[in-house]
């Protein structure tokens, strides 16, 4: 009887320790705060498709990015010492101008409340900008800007990729060819400490770099050209750039927003 007694207790603490080690993951998978549960929790329904927290939170930053943007634009036009800094300036005007117009009427349609003014950390920026003067006042511009786009370039493209909302995609394509023509005009200046940026973004990452090996000094062979097998009749074509300007902009021409 003490023998049968021993392994029944035996089995049953093998049982309490299996259901103690299965627990967190059963509990884990079904708890709110996991990924699934709070993009369910935090979308709503419209006639264009679903609207989630991701959604609505690239329609704001879309507003904010014209509500200091334009200004910074329109300063660097008056007062910048280069034809580069200007020619960037004019760009970030026509370009939020345009996309301001488009992201209030998206907001109107959608029921999200827009800010009204930059936020502290884009006032921070402009108090900058308009303190500096000269080569400090170019190199301010230029990164500053050319920053703040690199970081929201990569949020228009998680939220194009993810967004199940129509307006939303149409927006985010919209800002992405918009975002992309700021970087390049910003670039152009040449005045982007690209070491900068490089290292702070190496400051935030969490996963370890991988890729192809390091250059070992010798030319690796030149790979055979990606070309389409048979005789596709193919008719369309890339996006021609400015042709006043080959290579110094990207090509935003697109339709009107849908009504």
């Amino acid at each position: 009887m003490r023998r049968l007694n021993g392994t029944t207790l035996i089995l049953a603490a093998l049982v309490a320790t299996l259901g103690a080690l299965a627990f967190p993951i059963w509990s884990y998978a079904d708890r709110s705060g996991t990924g699934q549960a709070n993009l369910d929790a935090a979308t709503v329904a419209t006639q264009w498709g679903p609207l989630s927290a991701s959604d609505r939170d690239l329609v704001v930053r879309v507003r904010l990015a014209g509500l200091w943007e334009i200004p910074a634009g329109q300063q660097a036009m008056e007062r910048a010492p280069t034809q580069a800094i200007r020619d960037a300036g004019d760009h970030l005007v026509v370009g939020h101008t345009d996309l301001d117009q488009r992201v209030r009427a998206v907001a109107a349609k959608l029921g999200i409340a827009l800010p009204s003014q930059p936020n502290p950390q884009q006032q921070g920026w402009l108090r900058q900008l308009s303190a500096a003067s000269g080569k400090d006042y170019e190199r301010k511009f230029a990164n500053l800007l050319r920053d703040a786009h690199g970081k929201v370039f990569a949020a228009i493209a998680q939220v194009r990729h993810t967004t199940r909302n129509a307006l939303v995609r149409e927006l985010a394509t919209d800002a992405n060819q918009t975002v992309l023509d700021h970087i390049t005009m910003l670039e152009n200046t040449g005045d982007v400490d690209f070491d900068a940026i490089a290292n702070e973004a190496a400051g935030t990452a969490t996963a370890s770099p991988s890729g192809p090996p390091a250059p070992d000094g010798q030319a690796p062979p030149v790979p055979a050209p990606a070309l389409p097998t048979g005789s596709p009749d193919a008719t369309s074509r890339p996006s021609a750039a400015p042709t006043d300007e080959p290579g110094r902009s990207i090509d935003t021409a697109r339709p009107a927003p849908t009504s």
